[in-house]
């Protein structure tokens, strides 16, 4: 088995930690796939795209001088994509329904604008109102 950069192995999820997940590759080799190198979308829990036994498809993205592997699904997979590119026209038309309904990151921003001014306007009559009555006083 070819244990060096760049080779793409199977392994097997041995442990899950809120920063990633140990990945045993061979028979006393394993390494660690970060947070950041579990999928292309955000991920804040390892446990929802990863399950301990788990196979998964890793690509062996760095070693450190004391021989613990720095590993990656998210580029293991990368060649996966690739070759969809370059598959008939047909299957991003499929793709583009669940694109297109996420909103756009204009539409996000317009929005926390929209919820920040509402709740700015909020507190400042909540502290106008509390200011004149100590005045009246």
């Amino acid at each position: 088995m070819d244990l060096e950069v760049g080779a793409i192995i199977a392994g097997k999820v041995t442990g899950i930690t809120k920063f990633g997940a140990f990945v045993t590759v061979a028979p006393g080799k394993s390494g660690l796939v970060h947070i950041s190198e579990i999928s292309s979308t955000y991920v804040s829990d390892v446990r929802d795209h990863l399950a301990e036994g788990q196979e998964v498809l890793v690509k062996i993205i760095g070693v450190d001088q004391t021989g613990r592997m720095n590993l990656s699904i998210k580029a293991a997979s990368a060649p996966a994509a690739e070759t969809t590119t370059t598959a008939p026209t047909t299957q991003p038309r499929q793709n583009q329904p669940s694109v297109a309904a996420e909103p756009s990151f204009e539409d996000k921003l317009k929005r926390f604008m929209q919820d920040s001014d509402s709740k700015i306007s909020g507190l400042r009559q909540y502290s106008d109102k509390k200011g004149s009555r100590r005045r009246g006083r």
